[in-house]
């Protein structure tokens, strides 16, 4: 277990609640029209997928390091093609024309259960980001790390959870985010593109031959 990993898994959960997405976007709206509790209620139930999106995650990327490097270097790549493919949609978002309306949810917590879990894009992007910031620790990885892989992945989760609670009940956020949305969509697809380099950069050497034994 070394330093690197751990602070790649934190990371890695942390930045994967805080980057804008569809779970980022209902959250803003239930916070913006019902309150602090009301979010925390939605992020609370949307934490079961949380956890089990990174759990698959850390799984399958422990399973191909198991196998053998060259498995892990071409899921490397696959997941940087995907991450760069989502910075790529994101930098050429549109300004929505339906002025972002406010949400009312009656049950907030089932709301970001369900949302968590049915989430068809939690998986891989959990697997394309966690891949990303694990990467460099790929010979480390077996499933003897997994279980401290996953309490460190849940502290990353409830930090960022805290964080979007404590700033999406404030008006002056709502309505910075309204006036600018186009412009921090874009700028997390930067991020995401940032992530789809490091996940090339650290699986091309082993492909290419250049990783040194």
């Amino acid at each position: 277990m070394t330093a690197s990993m751990l602070a790649g898994a934190f990371l890695a959960a942390l930045l994967y609640v805080l980057i804008p997405g569809p779970a980022f976007l209902a959250l803003l709206g239930i916070g913006a029209g019902q309150g602090r509790r009301a979010g925390a209620l939605f992020l609370g139930g949307h934490l079961a997928g949380d956890l089990l999106w990174a759990t698959l995650a850390i799984v399958a990327i422990i399973g191909a390091r198991t196998i053998g490097t060259t498995v892990f270097d071409v899921l490397g790549l696959v997941c940087g093609a995907y991450l760069a493919w989502i910075g790529w949609s994101a930098l050429t978002a549109r300004k929505r024309s339906d002025g972002g309306a406010v949400m009312t949810v009656e049950r907030p917590l089932r709301r970001g259960l369900v949302f968590g879990l049915t989430n068809p894009k939690g998986y891989p992007v959990a697997l394309a980001t966690f891949t990303a910031l694990l990467a460099g620790s790929a010979n480390a990885l077996d499933f003897a790390v997994l279980p401290m892989l996953l309490g460190v992945s849940f502290l990353g989760f409830l930090i960022a959870d805290v964080i979007l609670v404590t700033i999406i009940g404030a008006g002056l956020v709502r309505r910075f985010y309204r006036r600018h949305e186009l412009a921090i969509v874009r700028l997390s697809g930067l991020l995401f593109v940032g992530f789809a380099v490091q996940a090339v950069w650290h699986a091309a050497p082993g492909l290419l031959g250049w990783r040194r034994a």
